[in-house]
């Protein structure tokens, strides 16, 4: 994959590839963005332009620094290391490309060994720092590099994505795919491999079927399911809200093409049948209360089994 090709961010690629064009390139960058929305691919493209280069492929003068196995943060003694080898000389041409992946797991200490570099690096190389929070950069390493930030894809985009990655991928799992990625692939890429995400669906869409017809023991037994997916707490949360919007699109206007469970209909259906509007309402507030509350390290289990009785109670 080219540069050029690469789907999405295209204010970044045009600000890139105009710079280099110009030989106006800031010798540091920092690209900002969640995980699996694109920032390595984008990093290691723009260093294969920059080393003129064309195909994706590791070279030596393309040098990669990742977090160390086992390792939770990038240490003074790691960064020491990388900075002996920026100063090496390049081997194949006139430029060398590092990019530093979970930069914003670099210690204080590290961050502030690595300053006097990110400032004046050896002539001719060009430093990437990738990380998902900004605020963790010290300010005075942000203030040298220049900074861009990573958006989700749009809907067109993330489609053109899944088509060229999944091609023959039915349309109804491409619409279910679009709308739990939040417009990172990466995300997107989990979901058609994770059979984790095939249970997150499952289990949502029978608490939501089951809310109204069974007691409370038996509806707090699914705690335990959501509790066992606590880490994609995020997408349980969207699966919820997912099933419960398209019970009031169908309910509403009975519009099918809108739906965007569109392979779980039937069970769209019946939801419409049983729940209310006020009740559909009620029932997003709540989830939007437990998102805030697992945002904010609540136990789980505790916050899951808050909002199953809360959503059976509304």
């Amino acid at each position: 994959m080219s540069f050029e090709s690469i789907i999405g961010h295209n204010g970044i690629k045009n600000q890139i590839s105009k710079s280099i064009k110009l030989d106006k390139l800031s010798h540091a960058h920092l690209l900002v963005g969640e995980d699996g929305i694109g920032k390595s691919k984008l990093a290691r493209n723009i260093g294969f332009k920059i080393l003129g280069k064309n195909k994706d492929m590791q070279y030596v003068d393309l040098v990669e620094w990742r977090l160390e196995k086992n390792k939770s943060t990038i240490g003074v003694n790691s960064i020491r290391t990388l900075i002996e080898e920026i100063n090496k000389k390049p081997y194949e041409g006139d430029k060398k490309v590092v990019i530093i992946y979970h930069a914003d797991k670099m210690t204080v200490q590290a961050q502030n060994a690595l300053l006097k570099t990110v400032e004046e690096p050896p002539n001719n190389v060009t430093i990437f720092l990738l990380c998902e929070n900004l605020e963790i950069i010290l300010d005075t390493i942000k203030s040298r590099c220049q900074i861009h930030k990573l958006k989700n894809l749009n809907v067109n985009e993330m489609e053109e994505f899944l088509k060229i990655n999944y091609s023959g991928l039915p349309l109804e799992e491409l619409k279910v795919v679009i709308a739990f990625s939040d417009g990172i692939p990466g995300k997107a890429e989990k979901f058609m491999v994770d059979t984790n995400f095939k249970d997150i669906r499952k289990i949502t869409l029978e608490i939501l079927l089951q809310l109204n017809s069974v007691g409370t023991e038996e509806l707090i037994k699914y705690e335990k399911k959501l509790s066992g997916q606590k880490e994609n707490f995020k997408e349980i949360l969207t699966a919820f809200l997912s099933y419960v919007r398209d019970t009031i699109i169908y309910k509403e206007i009975e519009e099918e093409n809108l739906i965007i469970n569109i392979d779980k209909l039937l069970s769209i259906k019946e939801l419409a049948n049983t729940f209310s509007f006020n009740k559909l309402n009620g029932i997003i507030n709540i989830i939007n209360d437990t998102r805030e509350n697992l945002d904010g390290n609540v136990n789980p289990g505790l916050t899951f089994e808050v909002m199953l009785l809360k959503m059976q109670e509304v």
